[in-house]
């Protein structure tokens, strides 16, 4: 038998050749031995065995196991969970069972964010190269969008990903929802991924791109925003379970959810998806694109959460709560028209910062609405209604006279 140890002693070693036998005439082929039945062959006994001491030790230590110690506070031979059962927070429902489902959407966003995967590298990025690297390709305001667009964005998908692993995962005390979760993680992964291959793809500054939210003041303020409300709920001895913890987790959800993912993308997003319905770094908006449509699922479900969290837990959502949650969105929505003055401090694309500021105040009125609050701008219009498209994410939209059929996997994507 093969010693594994002898075949490495010498990688470099050749083994001698065996010498041929002549060749003999006439003779016949050696008869092959039958090969030994799967189900009756035993161990050659010749691989070495663990130390007995640890062997033994392993014993006993499974010997104690106190097989309902891993399971929280259930018990051997319970019941099986009911879906009255399962919660949004604070849930003594055992974690690990997924079925049965009790929010069925949740299950369906996980169904369709896996549908609809893409990676980075399946977008051409030879047009927009060029485009970067000609001197008379983009005007200075283009060229500032660019710039502040993947700055901002190349480490707030990294803000949101740490706040979905280090805070709102172990939180969440269902697991539907979880299961969503950890596919908006892997896809703020992809988002990240997709602004790197942008930057290395146009050889811009890397240093440069991904500190500007600690140098560039409308991108820090926005970082710094929501930062601000993760740091409670990352700490390892933070727990829900009271009003005030569970507000702390509502607020986190708002935050993040309505304010980061749901108004401090806009502007960026219309702005460059706006310059590829010109024609202008169309690779650069077609990542934008994809992403977009990940975060306006992102979105929906953090919205469905919330407001489950609400019907489950009304005594949350009190007078004094929902005015300071108003507050928290028109803060956001503040910080964004700010970003939206430095990005544009004149006209570009067919829109400047005061039409932007309108359509914030649009958003900012939507996201309001969306869980149950009044509107702060009354009569807000939308100036950007190709933006509607995408944002409503239907499964037949338009994106630069272009058109999705179905939602499939990135590289099957069909365009008519």
């Amino acid at each position: 038998m093969l010693n594994w140890d002898d075949f490495h002693e010498d990688e470099n070693a050749t083994a001698p050749a065996a010498e041929k036998p002549a060749p003999q005439a006439d003779a016949k082929p050696a008869a092959q031995p039958e090969p030994e039945p799967e189900a009756v062959r035993e161990s050659a006994g010749t691989y070495k065995v663990a130390d007995s001491d640890r062997l033994a030790r392993a014993r006993k230590s499974l010997e104690e196991l106190d097989v309902a110690a891993g399971l929280e506070e259930l018990e051997m031979g319970a019941a099986r969970i009911e879906v009255d059962d399962k919660q949004m927070i604070n849930a003594r429902a055992d974690l690990n069972q997924l079925v049965p489902f009790k929010y069925e959407w949740a299950w369906q966003k996980y169904l369709d964010g896996s549908a609809n995967h893409w990676m980075p590298q399946e977008v051409n990025m030879n047009a927009d190269i060029a485009l970067w690297k000609s001197q008379d390709g983009l005007t200075p305001d283009e060229r500032r969008i660019v710039e502040r667009s993947l700055g901002y964005f190349s480490t707030a998908d990294s803000l949101v990903a740490n706040n979905l692993v280090l805070a709102l995962y172990r939180l969440i005390t269902n697991p539907e929802c979880r299961q969503y979760l950890l596919r908006q993680a892997f896809e703020e992964a992809i988002h990240t991924h997709a602004y790197q291959y942008c930057v290395e793809s146009l050889g811009m500054d890397e240093g440069e791109v991904f500190n500007m939210y600690r140098e560039v003041p409308s991108v820090a303020a926005k970082s710094a925003w929501s930062l601000k409300h993760t740091q409670s709920l990352a700490r390892p001895d933070f727990q829900t379970g009271t009003p005030e913890t569970d507000q702390e987790l509502l607020r986190n959800l708002v935050a993040f959810y309505c304010v980061t993912e749901g108004i401090f993308f806009y502007c960026g997003f219309s702005q460059i998806l706006s310059m590829g319905r010109r024609n202008k770094m169309t690779g650069v908006a077609e990542q934008f694109q994809y992403i977009l449509r990940d975060e306006s699922m992102h979105l929906n479900f953090g919205i469905d959460m919330i407001n489950q969290i609400k019907i489950e837990n009304p005594h949350l959502w009190t007078a004094e709560f929902q005015d300071e949650v108003t507050q928290m969105i028109i803060e956001g929505t503040e910080l964004e028209i700010a970003y939206a003055r430095d990005t544009m401090p004149r006209g570009v694309l067919g829109m400047n910062a005061a039409i932007m500021e309108e359509y914030l105040h649009f958003i900012c009125n939507r996201r309001l609405a969306q869980i149950g609050l009044k509107e702060q701008y009354p009569g807000a219009q939308n100036p950007f209604p190709w933006m509607s498209e995408i944002i409503d994410l239907r499964k037949e939209k338009n994106f630069f006279e272009t058109r999705v059929t179905e939602y499939q996997v990135g590289g099957a994507l069909s365009w008519d």
